[in-house]
Order: structure tokens, then sequence, then C-alpha cells
């Protein structure tokens, strides 16, 4: 799946508000311009993109079975 296709995905679940999902995006176009980046670039952006992710928390807690797609949620 490319960032295009992610992106209309995220638009189509209105996850524009899980910063989650944003994070997953930013990724995918970064792991798209990899070839084009310096080794240190590339580990500069993925650094940023962890940190990131990781300052979001236990952002699932009391909504795990929407988070996560099981089944009774």
């Amino acid at each position: 799946m490319d960032s295009k296709i992610l992106a209309r995905y995220i638009e189509q679940i209105d996850g524009i508000s899980k910063p989650w999902l944003l994070v997953q995006l930013r990724l995918k176009l970064l792991e798209e311009r990899r070839s084009s980046m310096s080794d240190q670039e590339y580990t500069s952006e993925l650094t940023a993109l962890h940190q990131q992710l990781m300052g979001l928390g236990r952002w699932w807690q009391g909504i795990e079975g929407q988070a996560f797609g099981e089944a009774d949620a």
C-alpha cells in the first residue's frame, strides 16, 4: 500500500483525529523517500517519528476494541 492509498483510507474512516494513524502515514512517506535520503537524514527522521509515537502514551487504553479491531468492541 502506498502513501496515497493509506491517506485515502485514513480519510474514509475519519482517522484524521487519530494521531497513531498519522504517524503511520508519516512512516510510509518516509519509507517512500528513503532512496533519496542519506543514512543520517533517514535515521534522524525515523528517530523523530519514534519519539512522537512514544509521546502518544497509552492512547489505546479504554478503546482497545476500536483501536485493534476486536469484534466485540
